[in-house]
């Protein structure tokens, strides 16, 4: 900070220097003018950080010192004379005033401390006249005024921050030289100051000011009362400092961090799940309120229906709404179309366009002109006018290259338009959103891909031989990717038996859907060859060999001859089958586990055994059994355990079984194949 002469001061005060020192609250010297250091010595290397009272001269009394500092805490001013210790080891008698004034900080407070040698200042006016120069030349806005709240006089600074000579103040109150700053909130505050006696600081005067009548600012003002001898309160102290640009940085970097946290929200809450709707829900939830007070998403109807995204937007676009926030309690959300509905959009309207030149649409101030080319398609936009929203945008949904749909935002609230920051910050949620929606589409066409193959793969009539009969169940999983390799079948072989199969490929979608087809047919071949069980499954470990990419597959393979009961079992890493009597005891059949066809090097046995007439065989995948958080042991016991109650017939009992043990979403394929042996062939 630099001084100058004082106005009025004829002139007496140009060559006396006035250092300028500013503390932190609790007296640590924060800011040391090349004044100072004229006056003391010291460099501000050396006392930046120090406290102010080791400053003093080592025998002086410290209490005036004390209070520069302690006085901050209530915003009192001090004026005094302290003896300093100059760096050259010299006692140094000084005239200071010191006033708190808020910080640049948030809720922070600065005093700064007016300082001048007392010798030089009493010889050549007297102090009275120093405050006077010091009044002058502050750099922070001053004003006196009278208990009816009139000004009595104000300092250069302040004159310059109102843009109006000190004769346009004086006599005069806020509230009617200053009409559009909030005046009358500030005056309510002064006078609880003249009330209580407790001074009020970092009061924000917002407005316009003649200074500056096209733009708002902000100054930070504090207000201490004046008292005569008494006690009795005689007027105000009133100090300001613009804030414009302080208060715009902070403005700017908490923007800065809602923006950050916001695309970390909607990192964790975009894209939850592979469902369309879903995910566009959660767009438009992410963006209320923090960016928009109403949110609308629509993707192309095509996506919506899983149909092909079509040849383009040339002839118009109809567009499914899949979300928009909030759901319920606002007035805006209650005019646009709801939720599942299509809206077709012509190829000159508005919407379309945002969609054919892929970028943001913004409207920052929405008006009459605005709405117009709009207004010609639909009475909605008038309605949005009428219910008060000043600021509309539309942001595209871009995934590879392509035009998914569109999210658009509304404001109502008096925050001004939307900012470039925050069209940004639209487009950064709808890229992400953009990315989750093609995700899901990309799935479910894998998904659709996948279930079609698996089921046309599997047995579509299933004729078991005389004396047995069967009931079988395939459940596709409903997660990602999740559709893919368990198949079941029943072979008819000679001499009236018949192999029992079922298989699990270790992998999900199409890749493990085409596996699973190439071993169900060797599996049909291979068993009519009448092999043993052991040479069966290592021509299936063969098959496996002959893909380019290796997979495992747990299999187990179960023949058996309905006329007498006799079963052979051979199991490949597959769960156990169970096996229920006619007087209904369910026990898990005790047949060696072996390892998933694919690892190699292994050798398979086979387990013999015989059923009485009436007996079920019951295979499955471990889809059946597996489920997160449970124990495999605790779910064979549930499986026995429904096993062992009565059932009307084959079918319900899968039916029962798949109620019980499956929950809303599986997360897995389940194959279930369940058979009597009737003992009648």
């Amino acid at each position: 900070m630099t001084t100058s002469p004082a106005r009025d001061a004829g002139g007496w005060l140009g060559s006396l220097p006035v250092a300028v020192v500013a503390t932190s609250a609790d007296g640590r010297i924060v800011r040391w003018d090349h004044a100072a250091q004229d006056l003391l010595g010291y460099t501000s290397h050396e006392v930046l950080g120090r406290h102010i009272a080791d400053l003093l001269h080592p025998d002086a009394d410290r209490s005036l010192g004390r209070s520069l500092w302690e006085g901050a805490a209530t915003g009192r001013g001090v004026m005094g004379t302290v003896t300093a210790w100059h760096r050259e080891g010299r006692p140094l008698e000084l005239e200071i005033w010191a006033c708190p004034v808020p910080a640049r900080h948030r809720g922070g407070t600065t005093v700064l401390v007016f300082a001048v040698e007392a010798h030089d200042a009493r010889r050549i006016r007297g102090s009275s006249a120093v405050w006077e120069g010091m009044f002058f030349r502050s750099p922070v806005g001053i004003a006196v005024l009278d208990t009816e709240l009139r000004f009595l006089r104000v300092n250069p600074a302040l004159e310059v921050m109102n843009g109006l000579p000190q004769a346009a103040h004086v006599g005069r109150r806020l509230v009617e030289i200053l009409p559009e700053v909030n005046a009358a909130e500030l005056e309510r505050a002064m006078r609880q100051v003249l009330e209580s006696g407790e001074p009020a600081l970092d009061l924000r005067r917002v407005g316009r000011t003649p200074a500056d009548p096209d733009h708002d600012r902000v100054w930070s003002g504090s207000y201490v009362r004046l008292e005569d001898g008494d006690g009795r309160p005689i007027g105000l102290i009133a100090t300001l400092i613009d804030i414009t640009a302080l208060r715009q940085a902070q403005l700017e970097a908490e923007a800065g961090r809602r923006h950050v946290a916001l695309i970390n929200e909607a990192s964790a809450k975009i894209g939850t799940t592979l469902d369309l709707d879903r995910t566009a829900q959660e767009l438009a939830d992410v963006a209320v309120p923090d960016l928009a007070d109403a949110v609308t998403v629509d993707v192309l109807d095509t996506l919506a229906s899983g149909s092909d995204l079509g040849p383009g937007l040339m002839g118009g676009t109809a567009l499914r709404r899949l979300g928009k926030a909030p759901l319920t309690g606002s007035r805006i959300t209650a005019a646009l179309a709801p939720l599942g509905r299509t809206i077709t959009f012509p190829a000159h309207a508005p919407y379309t366009q945002a969609l054919a030149e892929r970028g943001p649409f913004v409207i920052a101030e929405l008006d009459e002109a605005a709405i117009a080319p709009a207004a010609r398609h639909s009475t909605v936009p008038a309605q949005l006018l009428e219910l008060g929203v000043h600021s509309f945008m539309m942001a595209p949904l871009l995934a590879r290259g392509m035009v998914l749909g569109l999210a658009t935002f509304y404001r109502i609230r008096p925050l001004g338009p939307f900012t470039e920051d925050e069209v940004a910050l639209a487009g950064e949620l709808a890229a992400r959103a953009a990315v989750c929606v093609d995700n899901a589409r990309l799935y479910h066409r894998e998904h659709d891909t996948a279930l079609v193959l698996q089921r046309s793969m599997l047995p579509q009539h299933i004729t078991p031989p005389a004396g047995i009969e069967v009931a079988h169940r395939y459940l596709p999983a409903s997660d990602v990717n999740e559709v893919g390799g368990d198949w079941y079948d029943v072979i008819p072989l000679a001499g009236g038996r018949a192999a029992l199969v079922i298989g699990d490929v270790m992998g999900h979608g199409t890749a493990a859907a085409a596996v699973m087809g190439r071993l169900s047919a060797s599996v049909r071949a291979l068993a009519r060859l009448d092999l043993a069980p052991e040479d069966l499954l290592h021509h299936l470990e063969a098959a496996l060999e002959d893909l380019a990419e290796p997979m495992l597959v747990t299999f187990l393979y179960l023949v058996v001859d309905p006329a007498s009961g006799h079963c052979h079992i051979t199991r490949a890493g597959h769960p156990p089958p169970a096996a229920v009597t006619p007087d209904g005891t369910v026990r898990l059949l005790d047949v060696p586990p072996g390892v998933p066809l694919g690892v190699g090097g292994t050798r398979f046995t086979t387990t013999g055994l015989t059923l009485p007439p009436g007996s079920l065989l019951v295979l499955y995948t471990d889809g059946l059994i597996e489920a997160r958080d449970s124990d495999i042991d605790d779910r064979l016991a549930e499986l026995t355990h429904l096993l062992a109650q009565p059932a009307p017939s084959l079918s319900r009992l899968c039916d029962s079984l798949l109620t019980h043990l499956v929950p809303a979403s599986a997360d897995d394929d389940i194959a279930l194949l369940i058979a009597r042996i009737t003992g009648t062939g």
